[in-house]
This record gives C-alpha cells, structure tokens and sequence, in this order.
C-alpha cells in the first residue's frame, strides 16, 4: 500500500464516520420553535452528547487535514 491509498483510506472513514457522529447527535429546536413560540433554553452538553460533538470536530479536522495532504503531496513528489 502507498501513501495515496491510505490517504483515500483515511479521508473516506474520516467523513463517513463524520456523518454518522453528526446525524447521531439530537436535534436543539423542539418542535414548537417551527411554530414561533421561542423555546430556547441555554443547556450544557453532557455525556454522550458532548462526547459525539468532540469527536465530529475532530473528525472534521481530520477530514480537512487528509484533503490538504493530499492535494499537497504531488507538489512534493511524493
């Protein structure tokens, strides 16, 4: 395997673990705000919550990162 396949590698698990990590988080708005009525209550985010938001940055960067290495790498001639 070279660099180029574990970068593909890297960058597709990246956003599909990405998309898994931000559909599983919940949703701030109730359904009353789609009606006018202003539920907004500011809440910490705790447990799992917090850990899926962490872990969608981090994976984002990653993601990002992966791109740019990538896009980079044929300059160098690697």
């Amino acid at each position: 395997m070279n660099i180029d396949s574990i970068l593909q590698i890297v960058t597709i698990g990246s956003a599909l673990l990405m998309i898994l990590a931000i559909l599983l988080q919940q949703r701030g708005a109730s359904l009353g705000a789609g009606f006018g009525s202003s539920g907004e209550l500011y809440t910490t985010r705790r447990g799992l919550d917090k850990n899926l938001f962490e872990a969608s940055i981090v994976l984002a960067v990653i993601f990002v990162l992966s791109i740019l290495v990538g896009l980079l790498l044929p300059a160098f001639g690697v």
